[in-house]
């Protein structure tokens, strides 16, 4: 891109500033003159507000803000021009030097303060609590105060036109000041694109605040009319303004991460605090120091009063919303860590059935081949030769043994062998069924009760039908032995959709479980010596974790344990498919 292509704007904006100067210099004064200046001001301001406007549209969130607040402040000002082309141009009458307008004009640069507080060069690598809009409803009534407070009393309370303009002037003075210096500090720790952004504004702002100080000078000394010199750094300003939006774009600004050393990020946050504390301090000097007249006083007493009501209440809705996103977002933090905990809890459970899977599928299998010859001796001793009782009791607890250790080969080795062979389509609500079933009638007669809540039209899952019913099986037992020891109670199981999957509680009575972050360790049992191994629930675990599911188990705060398993609900269409192929 040329250099002319480049700066093609701010060209343009120097050729018409120039323009206005030859015109200022070479055209007498009149109405041609101040009709030329006000219409072409308004224009021109027109034209920078909706610069920045086009700038909002294609942006999101806080650069949108920015743009949208400084617009607004370009209007506020060009309604302050349309109204001097009001008296000027259309009535042919001058401007009155105490007007409604005035506090319009002195009000155009808070959005601008405002946007430029949202720091949109910085990326919150963070979420946090925005209140931009109350901190600039808070600036925007703290400003009102202030101009009713110093402009006020000499303009309506006790007029004195001297102290009016003096007062107007100097109280203008530090309101463009204030931009000025937040537009500074806001490019200090800029990036590029947004420092060459905040720097033009910048200039454009202090020109604009010289120009000020010099056209209030001259209105009182009655050296000023429309279309003088002093107009023409006007018409630069909003030149400048206009320039640097259309340029904007060209300098690509992306937001930073912010730093450690930011001190002075929170800028309208920091001007809010001042505003609240210089409230106090207001009301002292008027009670103790000011000289003016009585209504003077009272007038701003009661000025104080009334902003220190209007701010009290801002502050205490930016608090609220505050807490209410702090305690959000510490809810949210909770629930991450306990995630996460959860998360690592189940990868290192993972983890370690596969690895003990592959020591207990080798261990089984050497110690099954002795196993079997220790029994088919035992079994020929037995049968073949004549036996003593005592020998006939020592080879009956040989064989018996024997047995118990096959059947605990057996379950190391359905422990080891857990992932599915074939799956397809699977009715839970069957299989939940059929688990039940099994025990009811076992369990009559123990003063157990076994109840289901099963929803109708649950959805298939995809799945291994026979390691899920053993799974199934598995957790019924464990909660009818701890029913049994407790002497009775009620098992139930309820399964239900949630969104995409389907959810199967195992809720009993009893008196639940000591260690619940334990309890799908392999080889963790409570129950005595032979009467379980501790794989059952681990092999249960490692069945659900095969089908992409979840299984937690947690204690009652009313007694006894659950069990709760997610499982993903087949989609609609794999559901068709399969039921069109069976």
């Amino acid at each position: 891109m040329s250099p002319f292509h480049r700066y093609r704007w701010f060209l343009l904006a120097g050729g018409i500033t120039l323009a206005f100067g030859v015109v200022s210099l070479s055209v007498p004064r009149g109405p041609a003159l101040a009709a030329t200046f006000d219409i072409g001001y308004f224009v021109l301001m027109l034209v920078a507000g909706a610069a920045m406007l086009a700038n909002a549209w294609p942006q999101q969130g806080v650069n949108r803000t920015f743009w949208l607040l400084m617009s607004s402040g370009c209007f506020l000002w060009a309604c302050d021009a349309g109204a001097w082309n009001y008296y000027e141009v259309l009535r042919r009458a001058p401007v009155p030097s105490e007007w409604f307008m005035n506090v319009i004009l002195f009000l155009h640069l808070v959005p601008m303060l405002a946007a430029v507080g949202l720091r949109p060069h910085r990326a919150e690598q963070e979420p946090r609590f925005r209140g931009g809009t109350l901190e600039f409803l808070l600036l925007l009534v703290w400003w009102l105060f202030l101009y009713a407070f110093v402009v006020f009393p000499p303009q309506y309370i006790s007029p004195d036109p001297a102290l009016y303009e003096r007062n107007s002037a100097v109280l203008y003075l530090v309101d463009t000041g204030a931009l000025v210096l937040v537009l500074g500090i806001a490019a200090r720790g800029a990036t590029a694109g947004w420092r060459l952004i905040y720097l033009n504004l910048m200039a454009a702002s202090a020109l604009y605040a010289l120009d000020s100080q010099g056209l209030s000078i001259a209105m009182d000394t009655a050296n000023y009319y429309t279309g003088s010199i002093y107009d023409v750094p006007l018409i630069g300003t909003v030149c400048w303004l206009a320039a640097t939006a259309m340029t904007a774009s060209q300098w690509h600004p992306e937001p930073a991460p912010v730093q450690d050393t930011d001190k002075w990020g929170a800028v309208v946050l920091r001007m809010a605090t001042l505003a609240i504390l210089s409230l106090p301090v207001l009301g002292l000097w008027t009670l103790l120091w000011d000289r003016s007249p009585f209504l003077t006083r009272n007038f701003r007493l009661f000025a104080v009063l009334a902003a220190m009501l209007a701010l009290g209440v801002f502050l205490f809705a930016r608090q609220y919303l505050q807490d209410r996103v702090l305690l959000r977002l510490l809810n949210h933090s909770r629930n991450s860590f306990e995630n996460e905990q959860r998360l690592q809890s189940h990868l290192v459970q993972r983890e370690k059935l596969a690895s003990l899977g592959e020591l207990v599928a080798g261990a089984a299998q050497e110690i099954d081949q002795p196993l079997t010859a220790i029994m088919d001796y035992s079994e020929k001793l037995w049968s073949h030769e004549r036996l003593t009782s005592e020998q006939d009791a020592l080879v009956r607890k040989i064989v018996g043994h024997s047995q118990r250790t096959r059947d605990l080969i057996a379950n190391l080795l359905s422990f080891a062998q857990q992932s599915s062979a074939e799956k397809k389509m699977v009715d839970l609500s069957v299989l939940l069924q059929r688990s039940v079933q099994m025990r009811e009638l076992q369990v009559h007669e123990r003063n157990i009760r076994i109840e289901n809540a099963i929803e109708a039209d649950l959805p298939q899952v995809w799945g291994d039908g026979h390691q899920l019913f053993q799974a199934f099986v598995q957790i019924v037992e464990n909660a009818l032995d701890a029913l049994e020891e407790a002497g009775g109670g009620t098992l139930r199981v309820t399964a239900q959709r949630e969104k995409d999957q389907i959810v199967v509680r195992f809720s009993d009575t009893g008196p639940g479980i000591k260690e619940p972050g334990r309890v799908f360790d392999p080889f963790y049992t409570t129950k005595p010596i032979g009467k379980g191994t501790g794989l059952g629930l681990s092999a249960a675990y490692g069945v659900v974790q095969d089908h992409q599911g979840q299984i937690t188990c947690h204690n009652q705060p009313t007694g006894g344990a659950v069990f709760v398993l997610h499982l993903p609900a087949a989609a609609p269409t794999a559901q068709a498919v399969a039921a069109a192929q069976s």
